[in-house]
């Protein structure tokens, strides 16, 4: 394997030469950098990641916190993260929180000690003090997904206001009234907002939404089992069942089979965060689908812009809705429309 003493003397060049062209300092000569460049190609010679992390403070790595790894939006996201890293000349570092915020405390503890040059974050609550601690450090960060208001930390985040009002119109269209929703951690942006965006949806067409049709669950399959079977057992049960996430929707679905009931004859169902699995269920989900893997080339690049001094702005890019079958569709309408 060629070294670096090898670069120089095929350039004709000190190996302090080589070093400040590898390093981009502008003192070299558009000559002399053009011999070494050339060297270097012809040798195969590829610097130490190691040493030259230490001389110029950056180890071209990016650290990667996600809330879940199991959950497929998650995973679309990590993917395409690392691809986009790659494509900048990054490699990223990928930590699981597991919804939890000790093991994400864990997780950004050990990435600030490898010494990344910056840090992507979907936080699994309103913050810990060594989140805090690490931005107010000036640790280069952006959050993705997920946020901490009041924190000036830029966000990539889906909107999915929008997309929660077609689905309640959709639902509506449909003859639904009694709409119920399995929540998110409240702790959690996401969790809140689709409540909120869910409430205001209903008021837009005068229906309510009261505390027996609001489930709390935490992002998992077995909080949507859990909640779905409270909703089953209530003395008027909700005709749809909303889930504010894919897993959730999945335990839902498992629920509602349990009880030997059907969807969408029975009750209906709907999720937020399509998944692929959602087309090949029976029926197929009616989902509300982000677009994750911009999200993760947003996220990257806003990243990049924070750590090379530009100031990285927050990006929001709009869910959409996705009709299946889930919810009615295929059958008549023959609910009150009052």
């Amino acid at each position: 394997m060629a070294s670096i003493k090898d670069v120089a003397a095929s350039a004709g060049v000190s190996v302090a030469t080589v070093s400040r062209v590898l390093n981009e300092h502008p003192s070299v000569s558009a000559d002399a950098r053009a011999r070494v460049l050339t060297a270097v190609e012809a040798l195969g010679y590829r610097p130490n990641a190691v040493a030259r992390s230490l001389r110029t403070d950056q180890t071209h790595t990016l650290g990667l916190v996600i809330s879940d790894v199991l959950n497929p939006y998650f995973t679309e996201l990590a993917r395409s993260v690392e691809e986009e890293a790659r494509a900048l000349g990054y490699s990223v570092i990928i930590g699981n929180a597991d919804e939890r915020p000790e093991i994400q405390d864990h997780h950004v503890r050990n990435l600030l000690d490898r010494r990344i040059d910056g840090l992507l974050i979907s936080p699994t609550d309103g913050g810990s003090p060594l989140m805090l601690d690490a931005v107010r450090a000036g640790t280069p960060m952006v959050f993705v997904d997920r946020w901490i208001p009041g924190v000036d930390v830029p966000v990539v985040r889906a909107d999915g206001r929008g997309a929660v009002r077609d689905l309640v119109a959709h639902l509506h269209a449909l003859g639904h009234r009694r709409l119920a929703i399995i929540a998110g951690p409240a702790a959690t942006t996401t969790g809140s907002e689709r409540v909120e965006a869910f409430r205001a949806a209903l008021a837009d067409y005068g229906l309510p939404l009261p505390d027996a049709y609001i489930g709390q669950g935490d992002f998992q399959a077995e909080s949507g089992r859990r909640v779905t079977e409270g909703f089953l057992d209530l003395p008027e049960p909700p005709e749809v069942v909303f889930a504010a996430d894919n897993l959730m929707a999945l335990g839902a679905l498992d629920a509602v089979r349990a009880r030997g009931l059907r969807v969408p004859d029975d009750i209906a169902l709907a999720a937020f965060d399509d998944i692929p699995w959602f087309v090949h269920t029976d029926p197929p989900v009616t989902a509300i689908a982000q677009p994750t893997g911009d999200l993760g080339r947003a996220a990257v690049r806003a990243l990049v812009d924070r750590i090379e001094g530009r100031a990285g702005a927050s990006v929001a890019l709009f869910a959409r809705l996705v009709v299946r079958r889930s919810c009615g569709e295929h059958l008549p309408r023959n609910r009150s429309t009052s």
